[in-house]
């Protein structure tokens, strides 16, 4: 258990906390609730000892382990799968076989386990210090914003595995549906304060909103009494028979506490501009190909259309084109074949996770919206920085200043400059907090136009998405329903007791195509089938086999334990019994090993004949 008493932290002026309090207890899992800047970071680093405090005590056991994904890139093995095992505890160092499946749920194929760490992208290397972070089964895991480096997929694995975490966990994420499943309890940084209450964001949000209501209402009721005591002494003070009454009330007013009015905290509020389009279809897609040089094709023969109004969302794991389709559509590269054909009349705004770094360093919020568009004026800049939080002084801060988050907010008040009305949003709510999620949610669900969104936060998904282009499995295809429609018929092939992801991208083909492979599918469903039956006695033998050796490993380290007090004791014969229970226990794990190792071999023999087989489909 952590204990956090009367913890205060300021910056210059700022104050964060103010002699905050609270403490996560055993199994708790906890989402960390508050505005970008309140100091959510801030606490996770004064947790890991990176940020002292200004005052106050944080208690934390004798041999308690905190565990974090580390921010700074410095590998030092030469694969991923070394560099992953370097975050087992002692106890396991050699359990290769653990960082495996945590590497594997995270998006690392079996071909990348070998590969150099530094051969991959910043957000997969992000992933593999995640990966250390989990496999070193800390007392309490901390992770900020872990949504932000992964695709879809990758989201759906490691909230699984955040629910079934056996030990404490604080969670920052902007994905409010993410925390929501995860989270046992919430604690939220609101006014330099710290409130935690057992629930989901939702009961705490509820409880914020009751808490100001009833402090708003006793604060009015204390104004209209120490009014009617102001009266009554300014009234009476000169009547010598009252002087006891007036007295009286001079020491309770002189004892009531003060209220002062809370001050208004915004919320981001804007819309865009709504263009009017004199149509039906803003565009069609007809067999869109699009490949780099040197490389196999990302997507081929891609066709879709997109009418006034509709909500088409892209999603799939990384790298497999999501960003691309949407730069296509953009005008900002060329198709290696096809055609993408527009209306006249459209006319799009285009936001992209990677434009923050276009902003200018050197100009301030204020100029950047300016200059965005000629036809903006100061009153027009000054007003979109203020639905964008930047008010006053604030608009007139350096962008090379500014977090993350608040420069996503400058792009996205550099969009609301022009009327559109055609969206094109790549992961637009990363950098987002909670609050400015939900904002953003309303701007796009209250725009009149149409809308093409890259996104993972299935929050985002369940609300918009009428349509989806799913990039799945190295396929893309459209996919004619809601995201809950594709859930329902297989999806992602990741929930129990449903359809497998292929009959539901198969069910988004044509008729004549599907007539095509109508044969093809039942040779792969046969073969797909019998693997699975193969496969099945010997996950099961895995994990029996795991189960075993951990078993006999506690028993080995209570041997241990008891060698050394018998040690002490100078007990003879109790050290010789217990000597060979340690030696009988470590041949037991030798050959669970053993065994273990030749299972793990059969599992890849079988999945290499599955692999074969349908090579042999051509598939």
């Amino acid at each position: 258990m952590i204990a956090a008493e009367n913890l205060t932290k300021s910056y210059g002026g700022q104050v964060l906390f103010d002699a905050i309090s609270f403490k996560i207890n055993a199994r708790e899992r906890v989402g960390l609730l508050g505005r970008n800047g309140h100091g959510k970071t801030t606490l996770f680093r004064m947790l890991i000892g990176e940020e002292d405090f200004d005052s106050g005590a944080l208690s934390v056991p004798k041999g308690y382990r905190i565990g974090h994904v580390q921010q700074q890139i410095a590998f030092t093995r030469p694969t991923v799968l070394e560099e992953g095992m370097l975050g087992l505890p002692p106890t396991k160092a050699d359990h290769h076989w653990e960082v495996e499946k945590i590497l594997a749920g995270l998006g690392f194929d079996q071909d990348d386990m070998g590969r150099h760490p530094n051969e991959f992208s910043g957000g997969f290397q992000v992933r593999l210090n995640l990966a250390k972070a989990l496999v070193a089964e800390p007392d309490l895991l901390l992770l900020d914003e872990p949504t932000n480096y992964l695709d879809i997929t990758s989201i759906r694995w490691i909230e699984r595995f955040l629910v079934s975490w056996p030990r404490e966990l604080m969670l920052i994420t902007h994905d409010r549906s993410f925390t929501d499943r995860i989270v046992t309890h919430t604690l939220g940084i609101h006014r330099h304060k710290i409130r935690k209450i057992a629930g989901n964001t939702e009961k705490y949000y509820s409880q914020i909103a009751q808490d100001e209501e009833i402090f708003e209402k006793t604060r009015l009721n204390d104004e209209r009494r120490t009014k009617e005591i102001e009266q009554f002494i300014t009234r009476f003070r000169a009547k010598a028979r009252l002087a006891g009454m007036v007295q009286s009330r001079v020491k309770a007013l002189a004892k009531m506490e003060k209220k002062d009015k809370l001050n208004k905290l915004r919320d981001l509020e804007f819309s865009f501009r709504d263009l009017p389009f004199r149509g039906k279809q803003l565009l069609g897609v007809r067999e869109l190909t699009f490949g780099y040089p040197a490389q196999a094709p990302l997507f081929e023969n891609l066709d879709f259309s997109l009418n006034a109004g509709d909500r088409l969302c892209v999603v799939g794991p990384n790298g497999k084109g999501k960003t691309t389709l949407l730069q296509l559509l953009a005008g900002n590269l060329k198709a290696s074949g096809g055609t993408i054909t527009y209306h006249p009349g459209v006319v799009s705004g285009f936001y992209e996770q990677t434009n923050i770094q276009t902003l200018n360093p050197y100009n301030t919020v204020e100029e950047e919206v300016q200059r965005s568009h000629p036809d903006v004026d100061r009153q027009l800049a000054r007003n979109i920085c203020g639905s964008m939080l930047f008010e006053g002084d604030m608009a007139l801060k350096k962008i090379e200043v500014l977090s993350g988050g608040e420069k996503a907010r400058v792009m996205l008040g550099k969009l609301l400059v022009k009327p559109i009305n055609l969206l094109l949003l790549d992961e637009p709510s990363n950098h987002l907090d909670m609050a400015s999620c939900d904002a953003l949610l309303a701007a796009i669900d209250n725009f009149d136009g149409a809308v093409i969104m890259v996104t993972h936060n299935e929050m985002f998904l369940h609300a918009l998405a009428q349509r989806l282009v799913v990039f799945h499995r190295n396929n893309v295809t459209v996919f004619e329903g809601t995201y809950q429609d594709f859930l329902d018929k297989g999806g992602w092939g990741d929930d129990p007791g449903v359809q497998t992801t292929s009959v539901v991208l198969d069910a988004a083909l044509s008729e004549e195509t599907k007539r095509s492979k109508k044969e093809m599918r039942r040779l792969r469903s046969a073969i797909t089938s019998e693997h699975a039956k193969a496969r099945k006695p010997v996950e099961t033998a895995i994990a029996e086999t795991e189960k075993c050796i951990e078993t006999e490993e506690r028993r080995l380290r209570q041997f241990n334990e008891e060698l050394v007090a018998a040690s002490q004791a100078k007990e003879g014969s109790r050290i010789a019994q217990l000597s060979q229970s340690i030696h009988q226990s470590q041949t037991v794990i030798d050959e669970k090993f053993a065994d273990l190792e030749d299972l793990y071999t059969r599992k890849e023999s079988l999945d290499a004949d599955l692999e074969s087989k349908l090579a042999e489909l051509g598939e």
